[in-house]
């Protein structure tokens, strides 16, 4: 009997665990379904295109003429001693601003001073000979204009009067060169001596260049010179310094050179910072009035064609359009004349980001805080 009884027991045990096997596999099997249909909904949840937008209406559109050119002095010298010597004083170093009329530089002046003081006495010594030729001629005065030319012309000659005027003023003029001074005010470059080195005349001793207002030099070609004038204003970009300044177009050459292109200068203020020979950005605006405007990031490519979208009735439509004109920031644009049924009107509204990745007739949802954006 209690043989018969552990049997049942263990039949009722492996019952129960069939049974509670049952229900989890069904509730697994049942949880996995679930997941697998929760899956394949969000699979097919379409993906939201948000975009931005402007709306599209007539402006004038600032057409933009772009070149490289260097920065040029308006006035710049060569500075150089007229007389040889050793070089005694030196006043100022490369870099230095300096005004017109400064003493920059003096050679030793002990020989020019002597020659000085020897063309004095010579100069009085033939003075007393043509005083008294004069006075043997009845004539006591000799003030030049009182005298007839014929016999001061001759009595000069003959007592050497002339030649001992000429030498006082070469002496004077030979003494006052030992001096350098600034012809003009300026900033000062290319120093290439040393004090008690010796300095020979006419060989440039410095650089002086006249840096509070510079010329920069560039190059439009033909077609695009009919976009400036003289007097035009003209955004200069320092390369180096990343800094922009205004200038002003002071002459165009009327000559055109060999590779199509015309030279073109403008004037700009130098505000301590620009030098000599800098590579600068020339742009020059001018605008053109009644143009569709749109940004740069609205134009994109399809198939080797300018597009962009438009946005109708929540759904984005390409366009196929044509630039006209382009600045940095900007196109100027018309529908596309070669392709049928295609217009670009004011008014229309046109996606300028998220457009990369859209496709013709896409849904799309315009963020409401870019919307209708100017």
């Amino acid at each position: 009997m209690s043989k018969n009884c552990n049997r049942k027991n263990h039949q009722i045990t492996i019952v129960f665990f069939v049974i509670l096997g049952s229900l989890l596999f069904h509730s697994c099997s049942q949880s996995k379904t679930n997941t697998e249909t929760a899956i394949e909904k969000k699979a097919y949840i379409a993906e939201k295109n948000e975009v931005e937008t402007v709306v599209l209406k007539k402006e004038s559109f600032q057409k933009e003429l772009v070149s490289n050119g260097k920065i040029i002095a308006t006035q710049k010298s060569s500075v150089q001693f007229e007389v040889s010597d050793k070089l005694e004083h030196l006043y100022v170093k490369n870099g230095d601003n300096v005004q017109k009329g400064q003493l920059l530089a003096s050679l030793n002046s002990f020989k020019y001073q002597q020659s000085l003081a020897r063309a004095e006495i010579e100069l009085k010594k033939a003075k007393f000979q043509f005083e008294d030729m004069l006075i043997g001629r009845g004539i006591f005065t000799t003030k030049k204009d009182s005298i007839p030319k014929s016999i001061y012309d001759m009595a000069a000659s003959r007592t050497g009067y002339d030649v001992a005027l000429l030498g006082l003023k070469t002496a004077q003029f030979e003494l006052q060169s030992t001096k350098l001074i600034a012809p003009f005010s300026g900033k000062v470059a290319n120093i290439v001596s040393r004090v008690h080195e010796n300095v020979n005349a006419g060989k440039s001793f410095m650089a002086l260049i006249d840096d509070a207002v510079f010329e920069v030099e560039f190059y439009l070609i033909e077609s695009e010179i009919g976009d400036v004038a003289l007097n035009s204003s003209v955004q200069i970009v320092s390369f180096a310094l990343g800094k922009t300044y205004n200038g002003r177009i002071s002459s165009i050459n009327p000559l055109v050179e060999k590779n199509g292109t015309i030279l073109v200068k403008a004037t700009v203020k130098n505000d301590g910072k620009l030098t000599e020979g800098m590579n600068v950005k020339v742009r020059i605006g001018k605008e053109v009035p009644e143009q569709l405007v749109v940004p740069k990031t609205a134009v994109i490519l399809r198939d080797n064609q300018e597009v962009l979208f438009k946005v109708v009735s929540g759904k984005a439509y390409w366009t196929y359009i044509q630039t006209t004109l382009e600045n940095s920031s900007s196109y100027a644009v018309i529908s596309h004349p070669d392709k049928s049924n295609v217009t670009l009107m004011p008014g229309d509204t046109i996606i300028v980001a998220g457009n990369l990745n859209l496709a013709h007739d896409s849904k799309v949802f315009v963020r409401s805080d870019k919307k209708n954006k100017n």
